[in-house]
């Protein structure tokens, strides 16, 4: 078989990347800690609302709510959500002020596979609050080439 007939029976397979290019709970990890300065992030604060089954993970609306007063003493800094299994393992970080009125971060993202999402915020006092929920995703995204 010559080289050229090798290669475009090869091409298709040099598409898909393998798993471990992508993220894993080791990378997400790793991405909280860049995050956070490796400090402890608590449960509780933070609300994160998102289907625990997803039909099409293209577009997946995702909303986090964040209790907090938002006054110049007590406010939420930042608001960063992390995934396990998608090709990149932080998702958003959105930076927030007291005078951002409500902690809230409403957007779509896009699932590669069933997972472990992560939200986390950053409050004023340098304390770290965390929820955390599971999606099955039936019809999968973020294939890369």
């Amino acid at each position: 078989m010559n080289a050229t007939r090798r290669l475009v029976l090869a091409a298709p397979a040099l598409l898909l990347r393998p798993p471990a290019a992508w993220a894993s709970p080791e990378a997400m990890a790793e991405a909280l800690r860049s995050f956070t300065g490796g400090a402890v992030v608590q449960a509780g604060r933070v609300a994160m609302d998102i289907s625990p089954l997803v039909e099409n993970g293209n577009t997946v609306p995702l909303s986090v709510i964040v209790d907090s007063p938002m006054t110049e003493a007590d406010h939420v800094r930042a608001i960063a959500v992390f995934n396990e299994r998608n090709p990149q393992p932080h998702v958003i970080t959105v930076r927030l002020g007291p005078r951002s009125g409500r902690a809230i971060l409403a957007t779509h993202i896009r699932l590669a596979t069933s997972q472990t999402l992560l939200a986390v915020a950053e409050l004023s006092d340098g304390s770290f609050w965390s929820d955390r929920a599971q999606v099955v995703v039936t019809l999968a995204a973020c294939v890369e080439g």
